[in-house]
């Protein structure tokens, strides 16, 4: 085992306890591993088998998620055991109604690999898309278990394809399959003689095509946008939205729907003092006012994905920042794509931008070009929908090939 490695981890350990005395989130994440144990001893079933599903947080969550609803549907009778390292995740799907047993995961460290493989019976593994924990895949493997990672992509600078890289080449070996996004991941794996490998796709296609088929009608946006064009702005910043409301100031023929990434009542107020044209929160809608309104302010969660479907045009947050949101949420529907600059990490987004479906702005100029060209232009949408419709079966590939 790596030295290294290990002194790493425990050296982790440390600084979490001490963070917790200062930070809410590291708070949870230590009391949350330590709390672990007793969840185990309480709940698992010592007469059954897992299928053991490792995510990092909720984006990885939603990646494994058609995964795990698939395989719960088609075998009933199969028990999940759902882990997450970081509280973002375990807090808001503490709760999820297809697993059985959901906990934090432990620190990496071995005698919690072993321990935890000791107390739950795991038939199967299966991590989502980055996640590496050196002690586990080892006890994983000593044991038998096969272990996949699925929803992988991996990229040249990754610590694997580093010379010093070794130790991580050698977490890879451990699993029994790797199934990735893309064939440049494919060809990188075989560059150092990782060969169980399937190109199987994002499952997040999968997941988002199921949000999207179970969404309801929202009469209340349908009264609110009264023939018109509308713009769905979600998961906006700062940023966004001042180029939004700036062009939609410029644009009276349109209608706004912005969905902030932050709801609380100070933002929303500082957006309000923006717009000039009439606006409503969505919490302040009814049937006599929706009409009235040029703009509405999403100030609750849950509705985004079911509201991107009334959108001719959706603009993601985030691009002026660390990075753009779910893309894929709104381009289910078939709509053109468009965000800030900071996408190029993002790989769906740059496959949206080569098939013509997605855009990238830069200020407020490329905006207002961008905009103009997708109202005159309605057939771009058709190469979102191909483009989706091309990725679709990531789950269906995956559980065929382990074995459900």
């Amino acid at each position: 085992m790596n030295i290294l490695y290990n002194l790493t981890i425990h050296a982790y350990g440390r600084l979490i306890a001490i963070a917790s005395c200062f930070s809410e989130k590291a708070k949870k994440r230590h009391q949350g591993s330590h709390n672990t144990w007793n969840i185990i001893e309480k709940q698992v079933d010592k007469k059954s088998s897992y299928i053991w599903f490792h995510v990092s947080s909720l984006g990885e969550f939603e990646q494994g998620r058609p995964v795990i609803e698939k395989l719960k549907q088609e075998n009933p009778d199969t028990k999940i055991l759902l882990t997450f390292f970081s509280p973002s995740g375990y807090e808001i799907r503490k709760n999820y109604p297809n697993a059985d047993l959901i906990c934090y995961m432990p620190t990496d460290t071995v005698k919690n690999a072993k321990r935890f493989l000791s107390a739950v019976n795991v038939e199967k593994a299966v991590f989502v898309k980055y996640e590496f924990w050196g002690n586990f895949l080892i006890e994983l493997k000593k044991h038998n278990i096969p272990t996949y990672l699925i929803s992988a992509i991996f990229r040249k600078e990754q610590t694997f394809f580093k010379i010093y890289g070794g130790f991580y080449r050698k977490m890879l070996k451990c699993f029994t399959h790797l199934f990735v996004q893309d064939n440049n991941s494919h060809k990188l794996l075989k560059s150092i003689d990782v060969y169980k490998v399937t190109v199987a796709g994002d499952t997040r296609f999968d997941r988002v095509n199921n949000i999207a088929r179970q969404s309801k009608n929202i009469p209340l946006i349908e009264k609110f946008i009264d023939g018109k064009n509308v713009i769905v702005a979600g998961s906006t910043w700062a940023v966004d939205e001042d180029l939004l409301l700036k062009y939609f100031s410029e644009n009276k023929n349109i209608k706004l729907i912005i969905a902030p990434h932050e709801i609380h009542d100070s933002h929303i107020t500082e957006i309000s003092s923006k717009l000039k044209y009439p606006h409503l929160r969505y919490s302040q809608l009814t049937e006599n006012n929706a009409a009235n309104a040029d703009c509405i302010i999403i100030d609750c969660f849950g509705i985004l994905s079911s509201v991107y479907r009334y959108a001719d045009i959706a603009y993601i947050g985030g691009g002026f920042g660390a990075g753009i949101h779910n893309t894929l949420e709104a381009a289910v529907y078939g709509i053109p794509v468009v965000w800030g600059p900071n996408y190029m990490k993002f790989k769906e987004a740059r496959e949206l931008i080569a098939c013509g479906g997605g855009f990238s702005v830069s200020d407020y100029s490329s905006l207002k070009n961008v905009f103009y060209n997708l109202t005159v232009n309605s057939d771009i949408g058709k190469k979102v929908a191909e483009y989706v419709e091309q990725n679709l079966g990531a789950t269906e590939k995956i559980l065929k090939s382990i074995g459900y």
